[in-house]
């Protein structure tokens, strides 16, 4: 029989304590709402009494969603639990989470304490958060190095407080996921009344065992799990959702379930990176750009003989289209006929051959192979001016003004120009590129490197944009970044337009955007 496990989404907690990806209310009401759609059972929308910012943010997501718990964290503290209930007062299921800290260090060196006083103030602040909400969950703070016997006796006089909800957090990243597995088995077998709540973990990646340690939390008895979107959180992070969620889908053996809308994964994913200005590294697992990518010839050929042989997961599932299929030094011919099919190129097995050599040339030389390379591998294509370019550029822009760009596009032999406002010079020469097109162009990815080092950097752009379910690339590299970012968003729209229709070069927009 399946077993529920509940995801308890500490982004806007733990994750919003990152430096750099504090976020506005607005925002929080974005990520939270987000959340509900994702299928996340319990949002910690904040620590209230730590700021006005806090506490105002914790009441507006409370008006906002409907559906999940909303969790707000205290110390075991009388005012802080009076500040938390005051800020759920709008919240339909609200959840006061508070704790204290069990282990050694923290009740010697952080709190100058002592182990029967601990007990005493952690039974005294569920006591009295129970005045205010039915649904209390306790923190043992640091429980990853408290010893077992004693963590037993916290947690057994917290179930007999009324705690609804254990929390025993690894707080430093330091348990091994056995020893962290014994702590969970031992508190079911040892603790009085423990069937009466939910055991919980939450688990920090200083050692890279956080997703290891809940997966074998859960094993033992634990029923929810607290986790991050990308991972993000406190030093090394916390247990990320993705991973947490996907692993349970994966292996159809694990008796465990989530309610998380798995297609929903992937757009959440970047709605967070975006917003807490927080990149998500390339090799992360599941939401990282290199997840579905295959760049090893045996890797390629496999994947396109049949995607289960390198992948586990269908990148569909959580809401990527498809994999990619990327061609460098080590790709193999049939990656290469592959792309090449796709470009609308049908080769003999020596005409392959034979341009396969040259492509190896080439791919030592670049690091990326560009579809235009293979056209002119392919012989026929040549390096031709393209027919959408840009003309001229004029931003104005500033901390009084509204930010407007006028854009200028020569295409083929056509000049056509549009002005528009935007959320800054950027998204305001973007949309009216867009205006000129009179099509909908999507952007999927926006990258700003720089090349130098100085206050006259050459910024190199990357952009990936969406059209009719197919992806386009653009590049540009310029010492002004709105005008490099501008020729980028146009190179990857002429690819869009400098494609060949039956046989045939179409020059003409309407035909190609209906």
């Amino acid at each position: 029989m399946e077993d529920q496990i509940f995801i308890f989404d500490t982004t806007l907690r733990d994750g919003e304590q990152v430096p750099g990806c504090q976020l506005n209310t607005v925002e929080k009401i974005e990520v939270a709402k987000a959340l509900e759609t994702l299928g996340v059972d319990v949002i910690e929308a904040g620590f209230p009494v730590s700021s006005p910012g806090d506490f105002q943010s914790i009441i507006e997501i409370s008006k906002a969603v409907t559906q999940p718990t909303i969790c707000a964290l205290t110390r075991a503290l009388k005012n802080d639990i009076e500040v938390a209930a005051e800020s759920l007062k709008f919240a339909k299921k609200p959840r006061i989470h508070t704790g204290i800290g069990t282990s050694w260090f923290h009740i010697t060196h952080k709190l100058n304490s002592n182990q029967e006083e601990i007990i005493t103030r952690a039974v005294e602040a569920v006591k009295y958060a129970k005045k205010f909400v039915h649904d209390v969950e306790f923190f043992a703070e640091d429980a990853g190095r408290t010893e077992n016997e004693y963590l037993a006796r916290v947690i057994e006089a917290v179930v007999k407080a009324g705690a609804t909800v254990l929390n025993i957090p690894d707080t430093t990243g330091y348990c091994l996921p056995e020893e962290y597995g014994a702590k969970i088995k031992f508190l079911k077998e040892n603790v009085k009344g423990i069937h009466k709540a939910v055991i919980s973990t939450h688990c920090h990646n200083d050692l890279g065992l956080a997703t290891a340690n809940t997966i074998i939390g859960v094993m033992n008895g634990a029923r929810q799990v607290e986790v991050t979107l990308n991972g993000i959180g406190e030093r090394a992070g916390n247990t990320s959702l993705e991973e947490i969620a996907m692993i349970m889908k994966s292996h159809s053996d694990f008796p465990f379930k989530t309610g998380i809308k798995f297609k929903k994964i992937y757009a959440t994913s970047r709605l967070v990176s975006t917003l807490m200005r927080m990149p998500v590294q390339a090799n992360k697992a599941i939401v990282g750009r290199n997840a579905f990518a295959h760049s090893s010839g045996i890797h390629q050929d496999g994947v396109l003989k049949k995607r289960e042989n390198y992948e586990i997961i269908d990148p569909t599932d959580i809401g990527i289209k498809e994999s990619s299929i990327i061609l460098t030094a080590r790709s193999g011919r049939a990656a290469l006929k592959h792309r090449f099919e796709i470009l609308g190129y049908s080769f003999s097995k020596e005409k392959l051959n034979e341009i396969y050599h040259k492509f190896l040339t080439l791919a030592d030389k670049k690091k990326d192979i560009k579809d235009d390379d293979l056209r002119i591998l392919a012989g026929t294509a040549t390096i031709e001016e393209k027919h959408i370019k840009l003309d001229l550029l004029q931003v104005v822009c500033g901390k009084s003004v509204v930010p407007m760009a006028t854009v200028r596009l020569k295409i083929n032999d056509k000049i056509v120009s549009a002005t528009a406002s935007g959320n800054g010079p950027i998204d305001a020469a973007f949309s009216a590129v867009k205006q000129l097109i009179n099509r909908k162009v999507h952007l999927e990815e926006f990258l700003i490197q720089a090349i130098t080092r100085g206050s006259d950097d050459l910024g190199k752009v990357h952009v990936q944009i969406e059209n009719r379910g197919k992806l386009y690339y653009g590049f540009s590299a310029n010492t002004d970044i709105i005008t490099a970012s501008v020729e980028a968003f146009v190179d990857a729209i002429s690819k869009c337009y400098d494609f060949t229709v039956n046989g045939m070069k179409n020059k003409n927009l309407n035909e190609i955007w209906k």
